[in-house]
């Protein structure tokens, strides 16, 4: 799975929120105001889709988009690889990170050891 930039992320958080439909429909879920112009929008899009990411149907002058990826897989592939490029492949390393950082409380740590003995 090739990664995204922040940018289109964002545009796929949308996808997956929406399920399916066109620039316009996307271009208006942005907080941004003013909102991004259609053609930087449209532009993105395109580069999910060369990334395998969306499949655009055509109707006309116009395409109607939609996931190919689903949202929990992008998220395990993209949390994997956190964890490999910054914690050495260790998930032990990434919660003694965020433990010291103080990120974590102790009744997160807790529910994280109920969730392991399940």
């Amino acid at each position: 799975m090739r990664s995204l930039t922040p940018q289109e992320e964002q545009l796929m958080r949308y996808v997956w929120q929406g399920k399916e439909g066109f620039i316009r429909d996307f271009r208006k879920m942005y907080d941004s105001k003013p909102l991004p112009p259609y053609t930087t929008v449209a532009t993105i899009m395109k580069k999910l889709e060369a990334k395998g990411y969306v499949s655009g149907k055509r109707y006309g002058n116009t395409y109607e988009y939609s996931p190919l990826i689903e949202q929990e897989n992008y998220t395990k592939a993209s949390m994997s690889a956190m964890v490999s490029n910054y914690f050495q492949n260790s998930y032990k390393e990434m919660v003694t990170f965020f433990a010291k950082e103080e990120k974590l409380s102790e009744e997160d740590l807790q529910a994280i050891i109920k969730m392991i003995k399940k």
